[in-house]
């Protein structure tokens, strides 16, 4: 089969609003070929298949996923950038060289840079390594979505649901949707100070409480759980959602040989969403996985700037320094050090209570913060960087800290 070759000026992997807001902004900037790749038949990402509200800014007022979907794709395309769905991109065939496929054939694009926004995905029951029966009724927050918004189908009767974070609600949401009972919300951390224990619909929250075990054949009948206490239990249920426990999409980028952070399991990146491949930067969720589509985009808008300066001048001075955290910290992004960047999200796996974080390199302090509130586990935090400038190039590693 023919292979289509071409040459873009910059190409961004992935249509969600990280991707879209990078197309968005070098269009407008003035990129003349920007162009954007994505697999799914449609664009937009997660949030179109999320129907609740809460998409969008204060200025464009609470949109639904599917219509904040739609607006970031039609901004993307009034600047300028072409947007194509359908097709795959399979692999590298050089430094900024992506082949692809899809319904016209085989392609090769080389691009002046590249932009990964592929996004992040839940862990499966599998990959969390649950074991029982494998019955029908399991899903992910994204599979559950899917199957009530787009495709109008029915997912059971009575469900529980695995996690305690902003999608876990949405998952419980959508059952609601749906007409699903809510059995319960199951969560291994401790409880959130303020939190309410029964949620609207009257379902309770389980904390320090784990998932042991998924019963029945052919269809779920049961979720085996155990508590902190030992206690043990089954909840009777034919559908369970498993939320959140995000892992970054990162099978292009490590196709590509860049280096992964053990602690996102993302590209490491430096402040200016620069990999360590030249010319190729990454945004969004695939650099840390489960935060908000506010937060994908707005890491889309920022890399406008350091892709121009790459174009405009075509070099790719070295990042500094890596960034690394202590337990309870499980990660920072970015996570190398360099030039711009105001703040750092980190996230924890455990509860923090007005934390104090301690910055230093090769034993020397560089920054001291306290925050102003408690941060909880799977919800991340941001930390300022304005002290990056006093990083020495040459020294070892930063290491982040509780005190």
């Amino acid at each position: 089969m023919t292979r289509r070759e071409r040459r873009v000026d910059v190409l961004i992997v992935g249509a969600g609003p990280a991707g879209l807001a990078a197309a968005a902004g070098l269009a407008a900037a003035g990129v003349r070929r920007v162009e954007v790749l994505e697999r799914d038949q449609a664009l937009g990402g997660i949030p179109r298949h999320c129907a609740h509200g809460g998409f969008g800014t204060r200025a464009s007022g609470d949109l639904t996923g599917p219509a904040y979907a739609l607006r970031c794709a039609a901004e993307a395309r009034a600047a300028g950038a072409t947007l194509r769905a359908g097709i795959t991109v399979t692999g590298w065939a050089g430094p900024r060289t992506l082949d692809a496929t899809g319904p016209g054939g085989l392609e090769r694009v080389t691009a002046r840079a590249v932009v990964l926004a592929t996004g992040a995905r839940e862990r499966p029951r599998a990959a969390r390594l649950v074991p029982g029966t494998r019955p029908t009724g399991v899903y992910t927050t994204g599979e559950l979505q899917q199957t009530v918004h787009l495709h109008h189908q029915r997912v059971g009767t009575r469900a529980v649901v695995v996690g305690d974070e902003p999608v876990s609600l949405a998952a419980a949401d959508t059952l609601r949707t749906a007409g699903v009972h809510l059995v319960a919300r199951v969560t291994e951390h401790p409880p959130r100070p303020f939190a309410a224990v029964r949620p609207a619909g009257g379902a309770p929250l389980l904390t320090r409480t784990t998932v042991t075990a998924l019963t029945g054949r052919p269809r779920l009948t049961g979720v085996r759980v155990r508590h902190a206490d030992g206690r043990t239990a089954t909840l009777a249920c034919d559908t369970v959602v498993f939320t959140a426990d995000w892992i970054p999409d990162h099978e292009l980028a490590r196709r590509g040989g860049l280096p992964l952070d053990p602690g996102t399991r993302g590209p490491a990146h430096d402040p200016a969403h620069r990999t360590g491949q030249p010319g190729v930067f990454a945004v969004g969720n695939l650099l840390h996985g489960g935060e908000s589509a506010a937060t994908a985009a707005r890491e889309g808008r920022a890399v406008t700037g350091p892709v121009l300066a790459h174009l405009a001048a075509g070099t790719w001075p070295a990042s500094g320094p890596p960034l690394a955290v202590a337990a309870p910290l499980e990660w920072v992004a970015p996570n190398l050090t360099g030039p711009g960047g105001r703040r750092l999200r980190l996230r924890t796996g455990g509860r923090l209570t007005v934390p104090l974080l301690v910055v230093s390199q090769d034993g020397a302090p560089l920054h001291r913060e306290r925050l102003a509130r408690s941060v909880a586990p799977g919800r991340s935090f941001s930390l300022t960087a304005d002290w990056l400038g006093r990083v020495d190039p040459r020294g070892g590693t930063v290491r982040i800290r509780i005190a």
